[in-house]
């Protein structure tokens, strides 16, 4: 019989990887909107006026570009590795726990990517550096610190194993 664990590991890993699928879709087919948030954040033109950190500022739209693309292409990593790694853990729900666990690293890898997406990139990178806290039109720290925590739970709820089953179950 299938631990539910198993199964609830399965099912989370696949539902991050949908969101990020659907994450990397909207990127895809309304760049623009987004493509407007990466160019406002980085060149902190929303921020307080007259704050000492614009020296941080890019106003150079190629660099805009690149890094928006690398945050799209990073979002779909994510939700290939969600995904995949998703159905991979359910097909081998009633494997031996080392064949399981080693379908555990398509996770381990989604949820790092995510995490650095929203933790590195958008928390560190985004609200700190470029003062994108300090937005009251683009700032997306609210968004992205949940998105943070709750792919740093589910990366401690995949690193768990069942119980070992005794003859009295």
């Amino acid at each position: 019989m299938t631990h539910p664990l198993r199964l609830l590991q399965a099912f989370t890993l696949f539902c991050a990887g949908l969101f990020g699928l659907f994450v990397f879709m909207g990127n895809l087919m309304d760049y623009d909107s987004n493509y407007q948030f990466v160019k406002h954040v980085l060149s902190m033109d929303t921020t307080f006026e007259g704050n000492a950190l614009m020296w941080r500022a890019i106003t150079v739209p190629w660099i805009w570009t690149v890094g928006y693309i690398g945050i799209i292409i990073a979002e779909g990593v994510f939700a290939g590795l969600g995904l995949i790694g998703g159905v991979k853990l359910f097909l081998r729900r009633n494997a031996d726990a080392a064949h399981f666990d080693s379908a555990k690293g398509w996770g381990y890898g989604a949820y790092a990517v995510g995490f650095a997406i929203w933790f590195v990139g958008f928390i560190v990178i985004g609200s700190e550096w470029f003062a994108m806290w300090q937005s009251s039109s683009w700032n997306g720290k609210d968004t992205a610190m949940p998105l943070a925590i709750l792919w740093a739970g589910f990366a401690v709820l995949l690193a768990l194993s069942e119980p070992e089953r005794t003859t009295a179950d």
